[in-house]
């Protein structure tokens, strides 16, 4: 590896005291003390710590593109990288589905993304960190999963309900069961009675589910909600150890989270758009009710820095931009980063101060991404 040492001035730096024009200097991948290396003007920029992506899926277009198309799934990693670098991400939790729906969601792709990961994270500048996403009704894949939890190198799960529960139970066809079905490779008839068998297990689920966590908890394997809707869901989980919650989709559930300790993670695509596509609470109102410890990009990776740079002109930079900094690198357990102080790694976005565009980011101390502009005064 390359080590770069720099002495950055002329920048707005946000430190962990506030934004100030103050010098930044780093060498062997770590923010120092004092002058290390060749001073770069960075007049006419902001410095801020790199984005930490606590959970996305956007990367699913690189590794999949069109069914059957794509085979070399590690090019698709890189590719992700790279656009995970374009918009100022430093550590990105790449979240992989493990589903009733098959396909692009089934095991076998799974266990492919999982390899792929592994296989090419170590000669990447970004930390990539894998998430299973497991659906909580598959309940004939609980005896194994924390073996290939080991074996896949992934040790953070966050478990999801996307059963159509209430046509089920009412006797009626999904909306959607036609174009699942064929997503998953089977017949309408067959993807029903696969749905319909699953909902009729649910009473088998909490039992198993107390179970489940237990044993991924002895493993060291991190766990979260997905979607809670009432209090009632979120003290479920709390008690099963699960210590963040993804995505509530009311107050009352955001509020249940906080008071049992977990973290809240929202959608920065939710800031952005001004709301949920779906319906379900504003982010930037539980962002403004101190409901909210990290913003992820779901499925949208240009949307964290976006949604932070907004509510910056409600709250300030450095409280909105520890939801994507700070704030993520503690749910992690990443010490290391989130901050720009001595001793930190040296994962840093350079933002346009005049449009907030990604300029350049480095992570670990390594260039993953350079804009022309800002490449020409680092190499003059």
């Amino acid at each position: 590896m390359t080590s770069l040492a720099f002495d950055l001035t002329g920048a707005e730096v946000l430190l962990p005291e506030g934004l100030a024009r103050a010098p930044l200097s780093f060498a062997e991948g770590l923010v120092v003390d004092g002058p290390v290396g060749r001073a770069v003007d960075l007049d006419g920029y902001l410095v801020l710590p790199g984005i930490i992506d606590l959970h996305g899926d956007g990367f699913e277009r690189h590794l999949a593109p069109r069914r059957g198309a794509m085979t070399d799934m590690a090019e698709g990693i890189v590719a992700t990288e790279a656009e995970l670098a374009a918009n100022g991400i430093t550590t990105g939790v790449l979240a992989q589905f493990l589903s009733w729906e098959g396909g692009l969601r089934g095991g076998a792709h799974a266990a492919g993304v999982f390899a792929a990961i592994r296989d090419t994270r170590g000669s990447l500048a970004t930390t990539l960190i894998p998430q299973l996403r497991f659906e909580t009704h598959m309940l004939e894949e609980y005896a194994t999963l924390p073996e290939r939890l080991a074996e896949w190198g992934v040790n953070f799960v966050v478990f999801n309900d996307h059963l159509p529960h209430d046509r089920l139970a009412e006797g009626r066809r999904p909306p959607s069961l036609t174009g699942q079905a064929l997503k998953a490779g089977r017949s309408p008839e067959a993807h029903l009675a696969l749905l319909q068998e699953l909902h009729a297990r649910g009473p088998e689920v909490p039992a198993a589910l107390d179970a489940l966590c237990a044993r991924l908890l002895a493993q060291g394997v991190r766990i979260g909600s997905h979607d809670d809707h009432t209090a009632e869901d979120r003290a479920q989980w709390a008690a099963r150890g699960a210590a963040i919650a993804e995505f509530p989709e009311t107050e009352t559930a955001a509020r249940a989270a906080k008071a049992d300790g977990g973290g809240v993670v929202l959608g920065s695509p939710n800031v952005v758009r001004g709301g949920s596509h779906k319906g379900n609470a504003s982010a930037g109102a539980l962002v403004a009710m101190g409901l909210c410890d990290a913003l992820a990009s779901d499925y949208h990776y240009p949307s964290p820095r976006r949604a932070a740079l907004a509510l910056a002109r409600e709250m300030g930079l450095e409280a909105a931009w520890a939801l994507v900094s700070s704030g993520p690198a503690r749910l992690l357990g990443l010490a290391d980063r989130g901050e720009l102080a001595p001793g930190k790694r040296v994962d840093i976005v350079i933002l346009e101060a005049a449009t907030g565009r990604v300029a350049g980011t480095l992570a670990g101390g390594r260039f993953s991404y350079l804009g022309g502009a800002l490449a020409g005064r680092f190499l003059a």
